[in-house]
């Protein structure tokens, strides 16, 4: 990462659900999500997905960009972009997903890589003018990440 602490663009292969290439820099002035995921990891299922829609569903778009990156670290060939899309379909996920580039060399995405990652879920949140604030690997309390989102979102942008 940046010594400025600026969040780094996600390495992207792909987007799912979305009408454009997005990015970080496209997506300032508003307070960024960012939900990395494995489909087949139990946390992400029972706990981060269900979070993180709700998450959608209470922070208005403009105040507040939601996005997933499905980052394949093991089971690679279960994990492919039409099986993704099957379970965007089966879980309802209303925000755009983004298929993290294959490592080289490596089992280890490059957006994974870039942000050292230690597995999913993993949760960055990014502020207005694109500094990462936060960085949370495994499960977070609601109550907390509707707080620190909250926060965020009151900044004033510069």
């Amino acid at each position: 990462m940046t010594t400025d602490n600026t969040a780094p663009e996600l390495i992207v292969q792909e987007w799912i659900g979305a009408n454009q290439d997005l990015s970080l820099q496209s997506l300032r002035g508003k307070v960024i999500l960012v939900e990395a995921f494995q489909l087949l990891c139990p946390g992400c299922v029972s706990h981060a997905i269900p979070q993180i829609k709700k998450v959608r569903s209470h922070f208005p778009e403009s105040d507040l960009a939601v996005l997933g990156i499905h980052t394949v670290f093991e089971h690679h060939e279960a994990m492919q972009r039409e099986t993704l899309t099957a379970f965007m379909h089966e879980y309802k996920i209303n925000f755009p997903v983004a298929i993290d580039k294959p490592g080289v060399g490596t089992p280890i995405p490059q957006t994974m890589n870039l942000y050292n990652m230690r597995g999913t879920p993993t949760t960055l949140l990014i502020d207005k003018q694109g500094q990462l604030k936060a960085h949370y690997f495994g499960m977070i309390e609601d109550i907390k990440l509707g707080a620190e989102i909250a926060k965020l979102i009151a900044e004033p942008t510069e």
